[in-house]
């Protein structure tokens, strides 16, 4: 691992009145002006860009017309969960008077639009079928629908494949000839921009006076929008933040759904403080614990609950959830890296690495792989049993490997090596015969050897540079806490330099925690690196390179500043008595 700083940027474009160190920040993510920052919902891209929102738009007005039953077929992580809430309240919003959502438990029928959860489907008869993040690769499964009778409206952001599904609409950036500009959209914010259209059309058609409904603010729903975006990781372009930037203000004013408000109080955070991260860390992987252990239907009813005490009983039991997630990771990562720590960070280990256990819940993989991932900086694919015969796999990528794309390459050199496969740039997921998995190995570290060299494997930490004691203050702390949102593309703003230890401490067995001095200086920090390599760390360490996030710690009631580090390099350990010389 090793830290490049960014180069130096003019701050030229930016007024005095903004911080000095959120201007240097903003300048090293490309931001040349003001108007980049502005996150009105004015500046939204419109939704008449979309390739085949005009059709999509029919069908929902016929449906609401029409009294038609409508069914929501979501996903089982968060972006499906918050995109399933966004469907239903905004389309019984909007007038629909039969709304309904279904979610495919993944250990019974596993991700997406199958046959098997259309016939689950077909019990509700309903007259349209609505995918929210998932469908674009359910060629089957729409074909299964449409044999059914019902009309498919599929809405995804998911990269399609060599064949699109025959749905009478498919609203999604990223199939061919979608000129919408955000491509990195989460699958919330498709149906968010699909309700969007839906509401212009019935404003234009008096279809609010005809039916005397008051027109729905669809403003109320970007709390949602905002869990959705940030918790599926996607790069946060200028459309993106303003959705979050946006979702998080009505947050913090109060104006947000029961459910967000309990997962924010079980999780220990004050809603009047949130920022992005904190939707990502601690909302999220509480609404995901759903998905991955039981039912994501307990996530979904936790964000379209109305009454308070009855959503903070859904929070409270999805923190339960969360926290046996968390021990079952734990026990899972602990054997992963047992069995890693006997192999060297080289060709042995593999570009591409694969990792199966049969006792491994295949709930967990996804995590599984992205903290392995973490540890190793190369493409990580964890695998768990679905049954007796069949694996299925959870990877995460690092930078300069596209993942589905790579699995795309591997499923066209070794026809029938994988059963399905999906995802993104940076995660994938896929299964295969269990009698496959060898092959599957060494064609996918074959395909990552063709675009990693040791330079993509090194990992690279990108640092905003060295603050000086100056710097280092509750107030640039809270002007960078405040200045985002940040997230995936444009990330956090870190920091590196050299500090003197004047203290150190292991807390709970994981945690490094440290009290920082600029060297020659009296001026200290406290310090602390989250699941640490506490069996490397010497006590009598004396010197270190870091690099860290400016954080505020509010310890009953005071307010402070201190440093949360990614990176932790010991440059000098103090001699004991047994290594002096004599």
């Amino acid at each position: 691992m090793r830290i490049e700083r960014r180069e130096p940027v003019s701050l030229d474009a930016f007024d005095d009145d903004l911080h000095p160190l959120v201007a240097r920040v903003y300048a090293a993510r490309g931001v040349t002006s003001r108007t980049e920052l502005d996150y009105s919902l004015s500046n939204l891209h419109t939704f008449a860009s979309l390739k085949d929102i005009d059709t999509a738009v029919d069908l929902l007005e016929h449906a609401l017309v029409e009294k038609q039953r409508i069914l929501i077929v979501g996903d089982f992580d968060a972006d499906g969960a918050t995109s399933c809430a966004v469907a239903v309240l905004g389309l019984r919003g909007l007038g629909a008077t039969v709304v309904d959502y279904l979610i495919p438990n993944r250990f019974e029928f596993g991700y997406g639009l199958t046959p098997e959860i259309v016939e689950v489907a077909a019990q509700w008869s309903p007259d349209l079928l609505i995918t929210v993040d998932n469908g674009i690769s359910s060629v089957t499964g729409v074909a299964a629908a449409s044999a059914h009778g019902m009309k498919v409206l599929i809405t995804d952001h998911h990269l399609p494949g060599p064949e699109l599904p025959g749905a009478d609409a498919v609203v999604n950036p990223n199939q061919h000839g979608c000129d919408f500009q955000s491509k990195c959209i989460a699958g919330v914010g498709v149906m968010f921009y699909v309700l969007l259209a839906l509401r212009a059309r019935l404003r234009a058609n008096g279809w609010f006076e005809s039916s005397s409904l008051a027109e729905l603010n669809l403003a109320e729903l970007l709390d949602l929008v905002a869990l959705g975006t940030v918790a599926d990781v996607v790069p946060l372009d200028k459309n993106n933040r303003t959705l979050v930037s946006q979702g998080l203000a009505r947050i913090r004013a109060g104006r947000c759904r029961p459910g967000i408000s309990a997962l924010l109080q079980v999780a220990g955070r004050d809603r009047q403080q949130v920022v992005a991260s904190d939707m990502g860390f601690a909302v999220a992987p509480r609404l995901n614990a759903a998905g991955r252990l039981t039912d994501m239907a307990r996530g979904v009813e936790c964000l379209l609950c109305d009454d308070a005490p009855k959503a903070m009983a859904f929070a409270q039991e999805l923190d339960k959830l969360n926290q046996e997630r968390r021990h079952i990771e734990t026990d899972m990562r602990e054997q992963a890296m047992a069995s890693l720590s006997q192999l060297e960070l080289d060709d042995t280990m593999g570009v591409g690495l694969c990792l199966f256990d049969e006792g491994w819940h295949q709930g967990v993989v996804g995590i599984l792989a992205s903290r392995i991932k973490d540890k190793v900086h190369r493409p990580v694919i964890a695998f768990a049993l679905e049954d007796e015969h069949t694996l299925k796999g959870s990877g995460r990528s690092i930078a300069g490997f596209h993942i589905r794309d790579a699995l795309q390459n591997v499923s066209s050199a070794h026809p029938g090596l994988m059963t399905r496969f999906g995802g993104h740039a940076m995660a994938a997921g896929l299964t295969l015969p269990k009698a496959n998995f060898a092959a599957f190995s060494a064609a996918f570290d074959h395909e990552a050897r063709r675009h990693l060299d040791e330079t993509s494997l090194e990992g690279v930490i990108k640092s905003d540079g060295v603050l000086g004691a100056e710097d280092v203050s509750l107030k640039a702390a809270e002007a960078l806490r405040t200045a985002g949102p940040w997230g995936q593309g444009f990330p956090e703003p870190v920091f590196d330099g050299e500090f003197a230890v004047k203290s150190s401490r292991i807390l709970k067995d994981r945690h490094i925690k440290l009290v920082l001095s600029l060297p020659g200086s009296s001026w200290t920090v406290e310090a602390i690196q989250f699941n640490g390599d506490v069996d490397a760390w010497h006590a009598d360490t004396t010197l270190v390179r870091v690099a860290y996030r400016l954080e505020v710690n509010d310890f009953r009631g005071v307010r402070s500043v201190n440093f949360i580090v990614s990176y932790l390099e010991a440059l000098d350990v103090k001699a004991s008595e047994s290594d002096a010389p004599g």
